[in-house]
């Protein structure tokens, strides 16, 4: 008997429009413009974000502004339905708990793994938290040891452990820069074709 079937998407980029490029556009801070499909070393993004909100006294409140406005991604919520009809999926993301909730709700609340962020009394972010390091590969491995067959999607380079765990990995609309690091990746650039990959690979796991 073949192992059950359960898939593991990012967030930012796959379901939602990248959070930090809308605060960019809100706010004019070309900086803030720079995500994870820049810069691989997460940290280093983060604390040069960090250092953007502190200099501009922004807050989370306006950031959340900023996120009340944002709606999935044309297409996004019915494929959502749709893989969510066929196997489990988690959504694995380096957004923060305090960020996701309305993008959540707009997406019918699927199960999220995230991080969290430090705040001081006047609603200002001091740090974040990680749940865990390399959170995304580690969801999938443990998975994989409770014998679940895992497909994954993502377009950044902070899923490319999460890619690399699973036992399909796919790649939905990521950069050239991504694509070029990482050619071991199918990549796909519409649902259809994603749902097609995702298909395929299942198939392939009902053959072993």
């Amino acid at each position: 008997m073949p192992a059950p079937l359960v898939a593991c998407l990012d967030l930012e980029g796959v379901l939602v429009p990248e959070i930090w490029i809308n605060v960019a556009a809100k706010t004019g801070i070309e900086e803030l413009r720079r995500t994870t499909r820049d810069e691989p070393d997460y940290d280093r993004l983060m604390r040069a974000r960090l250092a953007i909100l502190e200099r501009e006294h922004l807050t989370l409140a306006d950031i959340q502004a900023v996120i009340a406005t944002i709606r999935p991604l044309e297409g996004a919520g019915q494929f959502l339905d749709w893989l969510r009809a066929r196997m489990p999926v988690i959504i694995l993301s380096d957004t923060f708990s305090e960020f996701a909730q309305p993008l959540m709700a707009q997406l019918g609340y699927p199960c999220l793994f995230c991080n969290s962020l430090t705040l001081d009394a006047a609603g200002r972010i001091r740090d974040y938290a990680l749940r865990i390091a390399d959170g995304k590969r580690k969801a999938v491995t443990a998975l994989k040891l409770l014998n679940f067959h895992v497909l994954a999607a993502g377009d950044s380079y902070n899923d490319t452990t999460m890619l690399d765990e699973a036992d399909a990995g796919v790649l939905f609309r990521p950069p050239d820069n991504v694509i070029r690091d990482f050619p071991q990746f199918p990549v796909t650039r519409t649902y259809d074709e994603l749902r097609v990959a995702l298909e395929r690979a299942a198939g392939a796991r009902a053959e072993e």
